[in-house]
């Protein structure tokens, strides 16, 4: 406890020394550079697909050697990345922080502009209440490192999501979940304060706009709202888009614990050109409108900011570079990409915001998904994982698993991937309208062509 409130002490006197105005930060994206996909090409090609982007940042979910090599020289800020699985060794370990470091960063930080260090991502909500106490010892521990080696361009956050908030509608309502906001966000927040670091936020109005799309317009969450505006009821604030509205929640959560100074950086944010055939708004045309407008916000001159923070600079990563094919979850989590794997643009980008709206080729129409649909195993799926899914689905519902019994008419050819594929179709088609999906881990994927034959008919969803 006294080794950290010491660190406390230096880095106050550190930051006061060290500060990196705002003027230098530019709005200009950048894009996140996931590397979930088996088709992805080499770290030298994709830095030179950064630069035809435009991007002025770009971050990586580690601290990859191969891909840090190859940014060298280029000019682009560069975020890397502490794993999840190594923040609660580094919150009580200031020598594995300082080894981390001098392993991960230094031997590229002079040619390579590593500009920010994050520890986690979205740890919060995808680790448990266990890990949470270590975030910020973890983020004190990297920052001494950082000074110990001298790297004092090199700001330390941690990503964090919109489910941090417990409320945050309207957004001068916004507030953080009470069983983090005095134990871990203000405490995280002194930290930012401390040393001039970024809130980095995680903002998807894609998945806001999907939880509730009757009452929230699609417009609305694509910036392309002229006449629809929503009120806040509590500042009299304006809002004509839902990015706005979910950003100004979290500076007002951040001033509730008495902190309305810090900056936010968009950490990530986007919109999915493809997905399951049951996840409406997935499109190009969707993708390309909502990634086109947020480069033309955040890069106005003068900046614009959000309606509780005006004329304010939002700096951001726009996700993701690839579409990646093996990222786990529903089908948009595999099709955020502004790149096909083999390079090619999903729509013309261009990330400086200089190419004007009329230069690009019009977006193909939206083309959601309207018609009968089923639920197989996925292509690669785990055999062994499979044959746990299928005895679930047997297990639920009524006489789910019937017609694959021995004898009856699905039974043969007599497969595991063919029963759980009839399984999977079979409980989609019973449980869909109480929140069933077509998942199962990962396991499952939609299709639109009936796979029965003979006398097996597979149960299907209208969709």
């Amino acid at each position: 406890m006294k080794a950290i409130a010491m660190v406390v002490i230096f880095l106050f006197v550190f930051s006061s020394l060290f500060t990196i105005s705002s003027a230098e930060i530019s709005g200009q994206p950048g894009v996140n550079y996931g590397q979930l996909g088996n088709n992805l090409p080499t770290p030298t090609t994709s830095v030179s697909l950064i630069k035809n982007l435009k991007a002025k940042r770009v971050k990586i979910y580690d601290a990859n050697p191969q891909i840090l090599k190859a940014l060298e020289n280029t000019g682009i800020q560069v975020s890397i990345m502490l794993p999840n699985e190594l923040v609660t060794n580094v919150s009580s370990n200031q020598t594995l922080a300082n080894q981390w470091v001098q392993t991960n960063l230094v031997p590229f930080y002079s040619k390579t502009l590593i500009r920010y260090l994050l520890v986690g991502n979205e740890l919060i909500s995808s680790t448990t209440n266990q890990t949470w106490p270590h975030i910020v010892p973890a983020m004190y521990r990297m920052k001494h490192s950082l000074t110990i080696f001298g790297l004092h361009k090199v700001k330390v956050g941690t990503p964090l999501a919109m489910d941090v908030l417990q409320t945050s509608f309207p957004p001068s309502n916004g507030t953080f979940r009470n069983d983090i906001a005095l134990s871990v966000m203000k405490p995280m927040l002194e930290f930012l304060h401390v040393t001039n670091s970024f809130f980095f936020l995680d903002v998807y109005p894609f998945f806001a706009w999907t939880s509730d799309p009757i009452n929230i317009n699609l417009d609305y969450a694509l910036f392309e709202s002229d006449n629809i505006t929503v009120t806040d009821s509590g500042t009299g604030l304006v809002y004509t888009n839902l990015f706005d509205q979910m950003v100004d929640a979290v500076y007002f959560a951040m001033e509730r614990l008495g902190y309305p100074d810090i900056q936010i950086f968009i950490a990530e944010t986007g919109w999915p050109n493809d997905g399951d055939l049951d996840q409406i708004g997935a499109n190009i045309h969707n993708a390309g409108t909502y990634n086109r407008n947020f480069v033309k916000k955040v890069t106005k001159k003068p900046p614009v900011g959000t309606p509780a923070r005006p004329g304010s600079i939002l700096p951001s990563f726009i996700f993701a570079l690839y579409n990646e094919n093996l990222k786990t979850g529903l089908g948009t989590e595999r099709h955020f990409g502004l790149l096909y794997p083999n390079g090619s643009r999903i729509y013309e980008i261009d990330l400086s915001g200089k190419t004007p709206e009329y230069e690009y080729k019009p977006l193909p129409p939206p083309d959601d998904y309207k018609g009968k649909a089923w639920c197989v195993v996925a292509e690669g799926a785990n055999k062994t994982a499979v044959v746990e899914a299928l005895s679930y689905a047997c297990s639920q519902g009524n006489r789910t698993c019937e017609l694959v019994q021995p004898g009856k008419p699905c039974f043969e050819p007599d497969s595991v991937v063919g029963h759980a594929s009839y399984a999977f179709s079979s409980y989609w088609a019973q449980f869909r309208r109480v929140g069933g999906t077509c998942n199962f881990n990962g396991l499952a994927t939609q299709i639109a062509e009936d796979p029965s034959y003979g006398s097996c008919k597979y149960p299907s969803v209208i969709l």
